[in-house]
């Protein structure tokens, strides 16, 4: 009988694993985050720290190097929340690997994984993106402009796709295309010819390095696709990761505004004794906590193997309405303070925004 309870108690190893993360996040991703997005480059301290944590090649077969421990879902998006409350920006790209080694896990043929897996498990990070993104009005997954042609034993791809994270960093590419047969996803090299890698500078997620890809009759080998892709289900866990990331950075938003209200006075008292302040606070918190149990619900049918797709969807569609009222509100608690860089809570809005424009970024 299948059911949608699930229970939110953490087993020892994810106890363990949140601990040492969070800790990391307070005593080192926190403090960099401002200067590295000042600069809009990647720490490289901090992507290799996070790589450190091993969630790349948990899922990896012993024989390729890997750990060979069953996936969870549940602990990646645990994992993503839990960076999130430090940095979107580092979390998103130093999460690279994990995403594509769980789509090559889902969707590669053997071949395919016993050839790439043990370069991303490795214990030196080392970058790959999927690409599906592509920089236009309205643009919808399941539209692709972005073609493979089928030529005899290899496919020529065209289009262009953006917002992919740490991709000047990368080795290759999942590159998600239309083909004649539905969507497809191809094995794409940084190095291959007709590709062009740029850097793609943003509002937000300034230090996830973004950059944009052109493939101008790009030629892959056929057995460079992806032969079980499925792309509602990369949509489905993408979207559970990005709504953990921008969970975890409300939390810091309502972590960082609440002993605010109620340290800064107003006509001689704290402002957080004004309703109107009090109810703000309170709408923060529960709209959090809602963002966080769709995620969690989601996150856990995907654990059990049952459906997860609509409340994956779900999960998304009010992480982005109700990430962007927190972001908001946590500015306007501080007024004028809110507004200049003094304090993060600017870079916080600026990278919930992505939240409504990342798709296929985070597989967990």
């Amino acid at each position: 009988m299948t059911t949608d309870l699930f229970d939110l108690t953490l087993n020892e190893e994810q106890r363990i694993t949140r601990e040492n993360m969070l800790r990391f996040v307070r005593e080192s991703l926190t403090p960099a985050a401002r200067q590295a997005d000042d600069q809009a480059a990647m720490n490289s301290d901090l992507i290799s720290a996070i790589h450190d944590f091993g969630l790349a090649l948990m899922p990896v077969p012993e024989a390729l190097g890997g750990v060979g421990l069953p996936r969870s879902p549940l602990s990646n998006a645990l994992a993503c929340e839990d960076l999130g409350t430090g940095d979107m920006s580092h979390a998103l790209a130093a999460l690279q690997p994990m995403a594509a080694v769980n789509a090559l896990m889902d969707f590669g043929s053997e071949e395919q994984q016993e050839q790439w897996l043990p370069g991303l498990a490795s214990e030196q990070w080392q970058g790959a993106a999927v690409a599906l993104v592509e920089p236009r009005a309205t643009f919808e997954p399941t539209e692709l402009h972005t073609r493979a042609e089928r030529d005899g034993e290899s496919f020529t791809l065209t289009g262009s796709k953006g917002l992919v994270p740490a991709g000047e960093s990368c080795q290759w590419f999942l590159v998600v295309a239309a083909t004649a047969d539905g969507p497809g996803a191809f094995i794409v090299p940084a190095d291959a010819q007709g590709l062009t890698v740029s850097a793609e500078p943003a509002m937000g997620l300034r230090s996830a390095g973004l950059c944009s890809l052109v493939l101008d009759q790009v030629k892959v080998s056929a057995d460079q696709r992806l032969p079980h892709f499925d792309l509602e289900r990369l949509l489905g866990l993408s979207w559970i990761g990005l709504c953990a990331l921008s969970v975890g950075c409300c939390q810091s938003v309502l972590d960082y505004a609440i002993p605010y209200v109620k340290e800064r006075k107003a006509f001689g008292e704290p402002i957080a004794w004004r309703q109107s302040v009090a109810f703000m606070v309170s709408d923060m918190a529960i709209e959090l906590e809602g963002m966080r149990l769709m995620m969690l619900r989601a996150a856990s049918r995907a654990e059990q193997g049952l459906p997860f797709y609509k409340e994956a969807y779900l999960a998304h569609l009010q992480c982005m309405e109700k990430a962007m009222a927190i972001g908001t509100n946590g500015i306007q608690l501080f007024g004028g303070a809110g507004f200049v860089r003094d304090y993060p809570l600017e870079m916080w809005y600026r990278n919930l925004r992505s939240i409504a424009v990342l798709h296929g970024s985070l597989m967990v």
